[in-house]
C-alpha cells in the first residue's frame, strides 16, 4: 500500500510556480550552432491550493502543456523557482526527487502512445510499486485489482494489452496509473482531447470523483473552455508562453477583462439553435514563439491594440475591487466594452 506524507489543508498553497521560464534552442547549419530559442514558456507565475482545480487553457502551442511537464521535471526549466509544499525542487537531490515523484504524477493527453504496447495491463499499473519497491509481489497484484477497479475497469484487464482496449479504456488505464502512488498532485494534460465526446463526460466525471475521494489537487490543461470552466476552481489564461488573465472559473465567463479571454469565451458553441451568439473572430495567426512581437504579445491580433501596446508589455495585474483577485495583462482592460453575451 503506497503511503504519503500528510496532506495539508484545503485551500493552503500547495504548489508555487515563480518566473518559470522554459526556452528551446533552435540549431541549424553544418555544425548544428544554436541559432536561437523557441520561449515556450517565458515568466510564468501560478500558485495551486491543495484540493483544487486549476484550469489552464489557450489555443494549442501556447506553451500550457511546457509548463505542466516543465513543473513535474519533464523538462528542465530554463529559469524560475517551483516549490512543492515548502521544498524548492531546485534543492532537492536526485533521490529526494526521485521519492517526490510519488506526490505529483501526470495523466497524458493520448491514451495510445502513453501507454507500453509490450506490456499487459497489470505490468504497467505494477511498475509505479516496482520503481518505489512498494509491496510484496502478492500486494501489488491486488493494488492493481483495486485500481481497475476505482476506475470503473474488471480486474480481468490485467492479463490484456492495451490495444486490446477503447480509446476511453485506454484513459482509465491511464488515470489508474497516475493513482496508483497516492498523489497529492496531477497534472491533467489535455486527457480528453483524443477522445469521442460520447466518452468525454464519463471521464471528466470519473476525475472529479476521484478529486472528491482522494482529496486531489488537479492542473488541468486544456484547448477547451467549456470543459475547464465544469472542471476548475479557477482559471489562467495562456498566450504565446505568458499568463494574460488569471482569476476564478464564475468571474472569467461573467466579467473576462482581456481581449483574448473574450475570443475564446465567444468561441464556446451554445446547445441552442435559436441562440444567437456574438463570435469575435481573431485576425492573422498566433506569432512564431522564436520571435514573439515587442510589447503586449496579443497586438498583432488585437482590435483594440493602440501605439502603447506595441511599445511597452504590460504587466499582469490586480484589477479586482473585492477580495478574490482577477489578474489581467492589458493596458486597457476594464475599460474595453463589455463582452457579448
Amino acid at each position: 500500500m503506497a503511503t504519503t506524507s500528510q496532506s495539508p489543508q484545503r485551500g493552503t498553497v500547495l504548489l508555487k510556480v515563480e518566473g518559470l521560464t522554459k526556452y528551446f534552442p533552435v540549431r541549424g547549419g553544418i555544425f548544428g550552432r544554436r541559432r536561437g530559442n523557441v520561449r515556450a514558456v517565458d515568466g510564468v507565475d501560478l500558485a495551486v491550493r491543495s484540493g483544487e482545480t486549476l484550469g489552464l487553457v489557450g489555443e494549442s502551442g501556447c506553451g500550457k502543456s511546457t509548463v505542466g511537464r516543465t513543473i513535474l521535471h519533464l523538462y528542465r526549466k530554463t529559469r524560475g523557482r517551483i516549490v512543492f509544499d515548502g521544498r524548492d525542487l531546485d534543492t532537492l537531490g536526485r533521490r529526494e526527487m526521485r521519492a517526490l515523484r510519488r506526490d505529483m504524477q501526470i495523466i497524458f493527453q493520448d491514451p495510445y502512445e502513453s501507454l507500453n504496447a509490450r506490456h499487459t495491463v497489470g505490468q504497467i499499473l505494477e511498475e509505479p510499486y516496482c520503481i518505489h519497491r512498494i509491496g510484496a509481489r502478492s500486494d501489488r497484484n491486488a493494488q492493481v485489482c483495486a485500481l481497475l477497479q476505482r476506475v470503473g475497469l474488471p480486474e480481468s484487464a490485467a492479463s490484456r494489452f492495451p490495444h486490446e482496449f477503447s480509446g476511453g479504456q485506454r484513459q482509465r488505464i491511464g488515470i489508474a496509473r497516475a493513482l496508483a502512488l497516492d498523489p497529492r498532485l496531477i497534472i491533467c494534460d489535455e486527457p480528453v482531447s483524443a477522445l469521442d465526446v460520447s466518452i468525454q463526460s464519463q471521464i471528466l466525471n470519473l476525475l472529479l470523483e476521484q478529486q472528491q475521494v482522494n482529496a486531489l489537487t488537479y492542473i488541468f490543461i486544456s484547448h477547451d473552455l467549456a470543459v475547464v470552466k465544469h472542471m476548475s476552481d479557477r482559471i489562467a489564461v495562456m498566450y504565446l508562453g505568458k499568463i494574460v488573465e488569471f482569476t476564478d472559473s464564475e468571474r472569467l465567463y461573467r466579467q473576462a477583462l482581456h481581449p483574448y479571454t473574450h475570443a475564446l469565451i465567444s468561441a464556446i458553441p451554445v446547445p441552442d439553435p435559436t441562440y444567437k451568439k456574438q463570435r469575435i473572430i481573431l485576425s492573422g495567426d498566433v506569432p512564431s514563439p522564436q520571435n514573439p512581437p515587442s510589447g503586449c504579445r496579443f497586438h498583432t491580433r488585437c482590435s483594440y491594440a493602440q501605439d502603447r501596446c506595441r511599445r511597452e508589455e504590460p504587466v499582469l495585474r490586480n484589477l479586482s475591487t473585492g477580495t478574490d483577485e482577477h489578474l489581467a495583462a492589458c493596458h486597457f482592460a476594464g475599460d474595453l466594452p463589455e463582452r457579448a453575451s
